[in-house]
């Protein structure tokens, strides 16, 4: 009884084994379909869009930023400025204290007014000195008229003196005069060359005089453009960042006060593997996805690629010609622009990281061109 219990139930699954095989069949070829096709998808994908595709983490959002820091040194009169304000080109940032600066710019003037004005003084000499010039000129011609009396008196009177007409005394006391004439010119023509020697020496004056104003003038352009330093000003539009210093602070020349971060010109600095950057050209289209946004994707393209890997613009350059040497996939800074609104733009700050891939495909067959043509 028990059999005939079992037999209807043993009949009723025998059919059943054949039809899950054949199902599970078709679920295997399905699979293995699906499976092909995917694995074409990707390969056809990898050839003709993902070899092709450049990334990146080691990219950082960057900015032009500017240091500010004072050409002179002063105490702190007065800050303009607050942490993250937004700040134009051009504006005042800080104010340092001038009076010392003013007062040797106003030194400076009077330096020029007393120079200006002993050169006036000499020019008056001047003018004083070719009176004197012409005095002496007057004294040379009447001392060489007096000696040319005094010869004719002693030609006139030498002949009568000798037949005994004139007495001999007045003979000499015409040669006495004659030489005290003589006498007299060498004088009167000494006197015209020191006046004249004078006058030349006021004009040398006079040009001294002239380049100690140029000094003074040279003095108070700098005292100015000292005048003018302690008025610190922002050199590009901004945003104010570490902001260091304060009101009665003493500062020094080149001391760090604060910074400026063109945040409206920002960038993207990608460090690529230098195996990755055979095909990378500027103008290329960069997909840049940024951490702090992460359900966002800017576009980008490259700007340019540096010429020479991280390493060799460090402050020690490595040396492998030395020691032993254990070879480092190096880094390639590549410049990338950012294509954003400005909405988007202000929400991104130097600093934030990036993730960049850049689209070579336009480049996609240079190598082997360049490798045909050198072999």
């Amino acid at each position: 009884m028990t059999d005939n219990s079992n037999q209807p139930e043993q009949e009723g699954t025998t059919p059943t084994k054949p039809q899950s095989r054949r199902g599970l069949r078709i679920v295997l070829i399905i699979v293995g379909l699906a499976v092909l096709l995917g694995g074409i998808w990707w390969y056809y994908r990898h050839v003709t869009y993902g070899q092709y595709m450049q990334t990146t983490d080691n990219a950082y959002v960057a900015a032009d930023s500017v240091v500010i820091s004072s050409k002179v040194a002063g105490y702190v009169e007065e800050v303009f400025v607050g942490e993250n304000e937004q700040v134009a080109r051009g504006g005042a940032l800080v104010q340092l204290d001038l009076r010392d600066y003013q007062a040797q710019a106003q030194q400076a003037r009077a330096q020029i007014a007393a120079t200006l004005a002993g050169a006036d003084t000499i020019r008056s000499q001047v003018a004083e000195q070719d009176a004197a010039i012409r005095q002496a000129r007057g004294q040379l011609a009447a001392a060489r008229a007096a000696l040319d009396l005094a010869n004719d008196q002693v030609a006139r009177y030498r002949p009568l003196a000798a037949t005994g007409a004139e007495p001999r005394e007045k003979l000499d006391q015409y040669e006495a005069q004659a030489r005290q004439a003589r006498a007299e010119l060498v004088a009167a023509q000494a006197a015209v060359a020191a006046a004249t020697a004078r006058r030349g020496t006021l004009f040398e004056q006079i040009n001294q005089t002239q380049a100690q104003a140029d000094a003074a003038r040279a003095q108070l352009e700098t005292a100015d453009l000292t005048v003018e330093s302690t008025l610190l000003r922002a050199s590009k539009a901004g945003r104010v960042g570490d902001l260091s210093v304060r009101v009665g602070q003493f500062v020094q020349p080149g001391q760090r006060l604060m910074t400026v971060v063109p945040v409206r010109a920002i960038y993207v600095t990608a460090n690529f593997k230098e195996t990755q950057v055979g095909l990378i050209r500027a103008g290329q289209s960069v997909r840049l996805e940024v951490d702090a946004l992460p359900d966002l994707e800017i576009a980008g393209r490259v700007v340019s690629i540096s010429p020479g890997t991280g390493a060799e613009f460090s402050i020690l350059p490595p040396e492998n010609a030395t020691g032993n040497f254990t070879k480092i996939v190096q880094r390639i800074p590549v410049r990338i622009g950012i294509d954003a609104p400005p909405e988007v733009r202000r929400l991104l700050v130097p600093g934030m990281s990036v993730v960049a891939t850049v689209d070579t495909r336009n480049a996609a067959g240079e190598l082997e061109e360049i490798s045909s043509r050198t072999q």
